[in-house]
């Protein structure tokens, strides 16, 4: 069978005998175009354990709307329309509104980034700007002792609303929700005191309820009181076709139930090669975000088994703490203990790839040099089947094969876990 995969804008091919393919992990099918506009207007229309936004905000307020950075494939210019013109029929001012992208660790955008991400038409109106974590205002610390050092404007702000994406998370659960707030508009340190939680046995892609990450940075983000949220649900295609507005928690635990609908995936056994990338850009822009996609596929893999991921890369690392551990450290489990030793945000994702490494060999099919990945403990390869024929001739050309054309979108579980 002909397998393609995404990588940035292209596509790569593999072929792989029937008879060794155990499973193509794909969301369930995204059917006829969603209407998009009318599933935004229904979930405005009618928000979970909250108000209507244009009941919520008043003439002369000042607002701040959050959403994500372009590492993130939330659609801006697809949700912002709607929430605008209810904001503007509540007698918001344009000029009495701000859109602030929550980086969070990540590099600022350039403007014509930032305008691709909202639509030029609202990046002409609108005052938009990264987040910044230089000037800040502290709210307390969270039980476990997380700084909430917060973006001064949203303190500033009458309302704050978040837009935001759900997604499965490695480590947090799911993305979206307070996620906009910790870590998106939060500083370094704050990052890193609550992203030290990930090594914990609950801190794992699909938990929520004692989540050591995701209680931190929910109680962060409850701290700062946001007014409502927009959490939107993408198919492969990046389309919309699920939103859920309305309490920051509430909401969110909406859009998480379905996207576990669309995006659970049983499997019977595990394989001896998962071939995995994250659907092309922007999410394999480099191998930090990259890493989102291999980190699921250790619910797939045999352990000594092999791992194909795909992504361009071709921004590199992607981050330079990051970067300094995957260089560093040959070892995983000497990896994984200086980052147990002392936390560094950025390099958490290193250590995330070392726990993948002692449970089966990466290759990697990028854009990168050569020399660059052999600097790591993965292997390097710029094409899919040349990966894919040396990964079988350790199986003696019988290993059985899982693919994961979305690796960071869907969560394979074995049968007898499946709740």
């Amino acid at each position: 069978m002909d397998l393609a995969f995404r990588i940035d804008t292209r596509e790569e091919h593999v072929n792989v005998k029937d008879e060794l393919l155990l499973d193509i992990l794909m969301p369930q099918s995204d059917g006829a175009a969603p209407d998009e506009k009318k599933i935004l207007e229904e979930a405005l229309d009618h928000p979970i354990a909250a108000e209507r936004l244009e009941d919520i905000v008043h003439p002369g307020e000042k607002v701040v709307i959050v959403t994500s950075d372009n590492t993130r494939p939330i659609p801006s210019y697809k949700v912002l329309p709607p929430v605008l013109k209810r904001l503007e029929q509540a007698g918001i001012k344009k000029e009495d509104i701000q859109i602030i992208f929550g980086r969070g660790s990540h590099r600022r955008q350039t403007p014509s980034e930032q305008a691709a991400l909202v639509g030029q038409d609202i990046y002409d109106t609108i005052t938009c700007s990264d987040s910044d974590t230089g000037h800040t205002y502290h709210y307390g610390e969270t039980k476990a002792g997380t700084p909430v050092d917060i973006d001064e404007r949203i303190h500033e702000a009458d309302r704050v609303i978040c837009l935001g994406n759900v997604e499965y998370h490695y480590f947090a659960g799911f993305s979206g929700g307070a996620k906009a707030i910790m870590p998106g508009c939060s500083t370094r340190a704050a990052i890193e005191k609550n992203h030290r939680f990930m090594v914990k046995e609950d801190a794992h892609a699909g938990k929520l309820k004692g989540n050591p990450v995701r209680e931190d940075l929910e109680e962060a983000a409850a701290m700062v009181h946001v007014d409502f949220i927009v959490n939107v649900v993408l198919n492969t295609k990046k389309q919309i076709v699920y939103a859920a507005a309305g309490d920051l928690t509430q909401a969110h635990r909406d859009a998480c139930r379905h996207l576990v609908d669309l995006y659970a995936m049983p499997i019977e056994q595990q394989a001896d090669i998962v071939i995995v990338s994250q659907g092309g850009a922007p999410k394999d822009r480099n191998l930090y975000q990259t890493q989102k996609a291999l980190d699921n596929t250790k619910y797939a893999v045999k352990q000594g088994g092999t791992v194909i991921v795909c992504g361009s890369c071709r921004e590199g690392f992607g981050e330079a703490h990051f970067e300094n551990f995957m260089r560093t450290y040959k070892d995983p489990d000497e990896m994984i203990q200086a980052l147990y030793d002392h936390f560094v945000l950025g390099a958490h994702k290193a250590a995330a790839i070392a726990m993948v490494e002692k449970r089966a060999e990466i290759y990697l099919v990028s854009d990168l040099p050569d020399e660059t990945v052999n600097a790591t403990f993965l292997k390097p390869f710029h094409s899919l089947q040349d990966a894919y024929d040396a990964a079988q001739q350790k199986y003696d050309r019988h290993g059985t094969v899982i693919a994961m054309p979305y690796g960071g979108s869907t969560l394979p579980q074995l049968r007898k876990e499946k709740k």
